[in-house]
């Protein structure tokens, strides 16, 4: 499984990790997952930015 960012390979997922990203794709945030599969997560102001109030009801 490929996973694309602007139609270029950002990351490929095989195996066990391409089946729990699946599943967990479904039951949770898909950008924050992703985010964490790439590798691309947590510099600092995600904590932050969930509590800000134009993204508390998502």
């Amino acid at each position: 499984m490929e996973i694309l960012h602007h139609g270029r390979p950002a990351t490929v997922l095989r195996g066990a990790s391409a089946a729990r990203f699946l599943i967990d794709v479904d039951s949770g945030d898909p950008q924050e997952l992703m985010a964490r599969v790439t590798g691309n997560y947590r510099h600092g102001n995600e904590r932050t930015a969930k509590n800000h109030p134009r993204n508390r009801g998502r």
